[in-house]
């Protein structure tokens, strides 16, 4: 009896592990000459893009590609300098750091008629930052007087603490729990069906 309820056991547990969530998003977009009623930036500002996330460009190959490019390329849709080029037809780009990602399509005209797209991908929130705080300015030196017009904050202080916030957690931490509950889930399920 042990032995018939084992396997099923372990196959409910590896299917559990295999439907765990791995976080990351497709986008697919129909890269083509917008219509009026059509907005790249639009679409892009409606979706949150994290790091680890991938676009898919649908489009016609030998009719049109796919430019990364830089902001300023992007402004005045210059095809010529380019960080990557796709052309299949079916071009997948992965986002691996945060930060804005400029595209424009590899035909100047298609692109001056507003065939381009920034993506700006978010900071991932689950690893520490390595960044060094802003050095404060030098001692007796004053601040420059704000110009006619313009509002000044006077932010309050932080209130000072001995005790350091706990870490976020992180993806490992979930995984973890998740196996935890999986494994919880089947002790149950094979209890209810021994007794």
């Amino acid at each position: 009896m042990a032995k018939s309820i084992a396997f099923p056991m372990l196959g409910l547990l590896c299917l559990s592990l295999l439907l765990q969530k791995s976080g990351a998003t497709e986008f697919t977009l129909g890269w083509t000459v917008p219509d009026a009623s059509t907005h790249f930036d639009q679409w892009a500002e409606n979706n949150r893009f994290q790091i680890g996330d991938s676009i898919v460009f649908n489009y016609s190959p030998g009719q049109d590609s796919v430019l990364r490019v830089s902001q300023d390329d992007y402004t005045n849709c210059n095809t010529d300098a380019t960080a990557e080029k796709f052309s299949d037809g079916h071009s997948t780009f992965k986002f691996n750091q945060s930060g804005p990602f400029y595209f424009i399509s590899g035909n100047k005209d298609n692109c001056v008629k507003n065939e381009k797209l920034v993506v700006i991908v978010l900071a991932d929130r689950n690893q520490n930052s390595t960044g060094t705080p802003p050095s404060p300015a030098p001692s007796g030196e004053a601040s420059p007087p704000p110009s006619p017009g313009t509002v000044q904050s006077n932010p309050t202080p932080a209130p000072e603490s001995d005790q350091t916030p706990p870490p976020p957690p992180s993806s490992a931490s979930s995984i973890f729990i998740s196996f935890v509950g999986s494994i919880g889930a089947v002790a149950a399920y094979s209890s209810v069906l021994l007794f």
